[in-house]
């Protein structure tokens, strides 16, 4: 019998490895200092085992196959496209909105030489970057400016830090939400410097409750709101006018988180009514601040839309340069609020257009699939998600799937190429046409035939 030393002594050494025609094509593939770290890890690795058990014989093949492995899978970058059959619209963990043709196209536009980002082709000299989306924001939505940020909840503390750092802000202890990751507003609030007075209750909150705590240090009356959950029966919150109309009399300001950032009536597609942006305006609130990726349906974004005066403070606080987007997300939003603004959101922004998918259309669909990958169709509920209308659902046609191992079936279609990502009920798997883009259904089902 071999003893260990031999076995040891038998393994390939690093350069060996190196001549292997094999490791050459590696080596071209991902670099020379990459394969060799990976030799060497796999030789480290058949050491141990050797030293472990005499009994273990190494193959230079086998070796070779490893490496390969494990290059691979170092390389393979994380953030991948995948197929959302899941039936959620705007699906936080699937990179929220999916974006238009028109989107993508000025992305790669803006990110191939340089661009006009900063400078002024009128005058050439230096320009400004908040440009780019002030004036589209401006004719959309009816305010006076506009300024964009990172996210939402960026643009919640970039509000508060520069109105209302160490003095008071109003809001309703029924509008304390917690948003995606565990955030939650009173934290918001704290990290900026403002201090949080709470009034009302859970369920009910009146005007005249803002009116009684205000102070002399008092700075915002703050609506945040509740785009994520929805309280239902014996609930009341003061309008905005009341709340705009009230801090006007006082000397104040009056700031809408309105989170989900619709520009659109939702109720038009048999959806509760989600507030939009145009109301809150005309409402005469003096910020408003809503996301890019949700139910606009562009890229991640916060925008603050208002009044210039206030809007103005903003923009020349330190914050909003730490917090300020680039040439590819300026050129997406520009790209998606430029679809409304020519009023064919319905046709081009994705979100938009899977809402307004009619139920006829998404069935054939299903009735197409079935035919192809087996199953059965049924009835079924898609969602808005992304924290927008809460319990609200779109009636669907689903493509129902049986099999012995639904889990192992799912996690045979994410490795499939592409991805699928689909949801499992009652023991069977359910696909959602309605959430698939149109160029992808024929990938779809080129990955799911050989698991049907």
């Amino acid at each position: 019998m071999i003893d260990k030393q031999a076995r040891l002594r038998q393994l390939p050494s690093v350069e060996s490895m190196l001549a292997r025609g094999a490791i050459q094509e590696l080596v071209k593939a991902y670099g020379r200092a990459s394969v060799i770290r990976a030799i060497r890890a796999q030789l480290s690795g058949a050491r141990r085992a050797i030293l472990g058990s005499a009994l273990v014989e190494v193959c230079e093949r086998d070796l070779i196959h490893e490496i390969e492995n494990t290059l691979t899978r170092q390389y393979k970058p994380s953030l991948r496209p995948v197929i959302n059959a899941t039936g959620v619209i705007i699906h936080t963990n699937l990179g929220r909105a999916p974006l238009s043709d028109s989107a993508r196209a000025a992305m790669l536009a803006a990110s191939v030489g340089y661009n006009t980002l900063e400078f002024d082709l009128e005058t050439g000299a230096r320009g400004s970057r908040l440009a780019h989306a002030s004036g589209v924001l401006r004719d959309l939505t009816g305010a006076e400016d506009a300024l964009v940020v990172n996210n939402n909840a960026s643009a919640l503390i970039l509000i508060l830090s520069a109105l209302a750092k160490s003095r008071e802000v109003v809001i309703s202890r029924g509008q304390l939400v917690e948003i995606g990751g565990g955030f939650r507003i009173p934290e918001i609030m704290r990290e900026s410097g403002a201090k949080l007075v709470e009034v009302g209750t859970t369920n009910r909150t009146r005007i005249a409750d803002y009116e009684a705590a205000l102070s002399d240090n008092s700075a915002l009356l703050l609506r945040v709101h509740s785009s994520n959950f929805k309280q239902v029966g014996f609930v009341e919150q003061p309008s905005l006018n009341q709340m705009a109309a009230l801090a006007g009399e006082r000397g104040l300001l009056a700031i809408d988180d309105l989170g989900s950032g619709a520009l659109m009536d939702t109720a038009q597609f048999g959806l509760d009514h989600e507030p939009t942006v145009q109301e809150s305006v005309a409402a005469g609130v003096d910020l408003v601040c809503f996301s890019g990726d949700k139910l606009l349906g562009g890229p991640q974004a916060g925008v603050i839309v208002g009044k210039a005066d206030a809007l103005a403070t903003l923009k020349r606080h330190p914050l909003a340069r730490a917090l300020r987007v680039d040439k590819l997300t300026y050129a997406a939003l520009f790209a998606t609020l430029d679809h409304y603004r020519r009023d064919e959101a319905l046709e081009a922004v994705p979100v938009w257009r899977m809402i307004s998918r009619s139920l006829d259309d998404i069935r054939k669909t299903a009735q197409t699939w079935a035919a192809q990958l087996g199953g059965e169709v049924l009835r079924g509920e898609s969602t808005v998600g992304g924290g927008s209308l809460p319990g609200a659902s779109l009636p669907t046609a689903l493509i129902a799937i049986e099999s012995e191992s639904p889990n192992g079936l799912l996690h045979k279609m994410r490795r499939a190429k592409p991805p699928v990502i689909a949801r499992i009920a009652e023991g069977r798997v359910l696909l959602d046409p309605r959430t698939v883009l149109p160029e992808q259904e024929t990938d779809l089902l080129a990955a799911l035939k050989p698991l049907s």
